[in-house]
Formats: C-alpha cells, sequence, structure tokens
C-alpha cells in the first residue's frame, strides 16, 4: 500500500484519524472514569448514533447537497411509530405506516430540489420544519414517547451484545459497510461523485441527475428512521425535543471535519468514520470533565469553523482559483 499516495488524496481524514487516536490516548490517560466499561458504552452509543446519521448526510454532502431535515425525520417517524403501538397498532402495520410515511418526505425533499429547483439548504430546512410542525401536532399528544411494555423484542435488542459490544456498533459498521460499497462499486454510487463534482457537466453526459437526487434523500430519510430506533432500543423512548438539540450540527460536523468537501465530489464513508471517531471523543470527554453545555456548544462550533476553513482551502470554490491561486 502507498502510504504517501493515500495520504495526498486524504490528507484531512488522515490528520483527523491521527487526531482521534492522541485525543483517545490522553483522555485514557488523564480522565478518571474514561476507560471504564460504563462509559466505553455510552461513548460507542453516542459514536453510534452520530455515525448513522453521518452516513446518511455524508452521502448527500457528496452528491452536493444538504439534509437539514434528517433530525426532524428521525425524531418524529419514531415517536409516530411508537405512538401507534402505544395505541395498539399491531407491530407490522405500525412500522409499514412509519416506513411509507419517510419514503413520501424522503421523496417530497428530492422532488423540491431536483425538479422545482429550490435549493437542498432551504427545501430541506423547511421540510424539517413542517415535519415537526405535523407530527407534533396532529400525530403525537407529548413530546416524550415511550416503548409499550409489551414490545420487549426491540427493548431487547438494545441490550444485546456481542463478544461484549452492543449491537447497535455492528449495525452502523454494516450501513457504513453497505454505503461504501454503494458508492464504491456501483454504478448510481459513482454518478453521486460525478454529480457532486459537476452537476451541469453530469447531466449533459445522460446521468439521470434528477432521479439520482430523489433517491439520495429517499435513502436518507429510511437511515434516520433506522437512527431513530437505535434511539428507542437503547434509551426505550424518543424525546422528540432531540429537534432543538445540537445533534444537527454535529452530524454536519462530523461530515466535514472528517474531510468530506462541501462542493462534492469528494471524500469517501472512511471519512465519515474519521469524523465520527473524533467528535464523539470530543463530546465523551468534554461531558466527563463536566464542561457545561453552553462551552461545549462553543468548542464545538471552533472545531467546525476551522473544519470549514480547512475545506475551503483543500477544495476551494473556485476553479481558476484551484488552479492559479488568487491574487
Amino acid at each position: 500500500m502507498n502510504i504517501s499516495g493515500f495520504y495526498r488524496r486524504d490528507r484531512q481524514g488522515v490528520i483527523v484519524l491521527l487526531l482521534s487516536v492522541v485525543i483517545f490516548v490522553l483522555a485514557l490517560l488523564f480522565l478518571p472514569g474514561f476507560f471504564s466499561a460504563g462509559n466505553l458504552i455510552n461513548l460507542i452509543r453516542s459514536v453510534t448514533l452520530l455515525g448513522i446519521l453521518a452516513v446518511a448526510m455524508g452521502m448527500i454532502v457528496i452528491g452536493r447537497g444538504i439534509d437539514l431535515s434528517i433530525v426532524a425525520v428521525m425524531a418524529m417517524s419514531t415517536a409516530w411509530f411508537l405512538n401507534m403501538l402505544n395505541q395498539h397498532v399491531p407491530l407490522a402495520p405500525a412500522l409499514g405506516y412509519t416506513v411509507l410515511a419517510v419514503l413520501l418526505v424522503g421523496c417530497i425533499n428530492g422532488v423540491l430540489i431536483a425538479y422545482a429547483e429550490i435549493p437542498a439548504l432551504f427545501a430541506t430546512l423547511a421540510t424539517g420544519i413542517f415535519v415537526y410542525g405535523f407530527a407534533r401536532s396532529q400525530l403525537i399528544a407529548q413530546d416524550v414517547i415511550y416503548l409499550p411494555a409489551q414490545q420487549q423484542g426491540l427493548a431487547a435488542l438494545g441490550h444485546a451484545r456481542l463478544a461484549g459490544i452492543p449491537l447497535e456498533i455492528f449495525l452502523f459498521l454494516l450501513l457504513a459497510l453497505l454505503m461504501a460499497a454503494l458508492l464504491r462499486y456501483c454504478k448510481y454510487g459513482r454518478f453521486i461523485y460525478l454529480m457532486g463534482d459537476n452537476y451541469h457537466a453530469a447531466r449533459n453526459s445522460g446521468i439521470p441527475v434528477r432521479p439520482l437526487i430523489v433517491l439520495q434523500y429517499i435513502i436518507s430519510a429510511l437511515i434516520a428512521f433506522i437512527a431513530g430506533l437505535v434511539i428507542v432500543a437503547s434509551l426505550h423512548s424518543i424525546n422528540t425535543r432531540i429537534i432543538n438539540s445540537t445533534l444537527l450540527y454535529d452530524i454536519i460536523l462530523v461530515v466535514v471535519i472528517g474531510g468530506i468537501g462541501l462542493t462534492g465530489g469528494r471524500g469517501g464513508i472512511r471519512n465519515v468514520i474519521y469524523g465520527t471517531l473524533l467528535i464523539g471523543i470530543i463530546i465523551n470527554g468534554l461531558t466527563i470533565m463536566d464542561i457545561p453545555d453552553l462551552y461545549q456548544n462553543l468548542i464545538k462550533a471552533g472545531f467546525l469553523l476551522i473544519a470549514l476553513i480547512i475545506d475551503g482551502v483543500l477544495n476551494p470554490r473556485d476553479e481558476q482559483t484551484d488552479q492559479q491561486g488568487d491574487i
């Protein structure tokens, strides 16, 4: 393996991976309780949720898009699913209705962006606000929805271990592996890279960019619902007020700091894993140090700003600046 060639192709990703290792070792040495079984499980679970959502966001960003509705879709679809179970709707129909609703939201996102040509930033922001408002006012009656006591199967999955490792980490790795295979080896995955690199050139070459955009957002919505089920399996409930948390910004931070360029067409799922490890370790370390949320958000905002600056330097938005430099 040509290490120098790999570094040149993914400088930011390699730096982030090495930084993750350094911070992990420092936390191991200087933070009491960091290496305890309970804390490591909490770290794995927080990394898993971030990672699953970042897999979807990474795919979208590679195609030069963004999905600001992903947390709203995750929270409200899961809450509606649990609400139906609490109203004694059988598991299979409740799951089917929820999946259909998630598919519809993803399709609406894609159609607004691909066919109505509304910028992804505004289309998904509006969709996320609508999903939250509609579901909270029409479908569920409270912010926190609990898993019914009779649904022990999903609860058991949250406590299950394989070789001492929670099953959700294997789910994250499976989703990451499937997405990596889609992007690297499938025709439509290569189309996403081409579309992200140059949308108009991809369209002129005959690539079906509009259906591909719709498919991207459908997949993103489905992965968001899977992430919601992971939360339910762990906590036996879903709190819809998670929409007001910094989770969405953490997901974007993972993707950008991991090395997926916002200009599109660059990076891969390995960058999602790098970013997930780094941000997960940092958040866990700050929590152990009992840093208030206000300062945690300030620190994460600083990391995001630095990542955006690095992304702007490594992936210039202007082709002439990229080739010749600025005056």
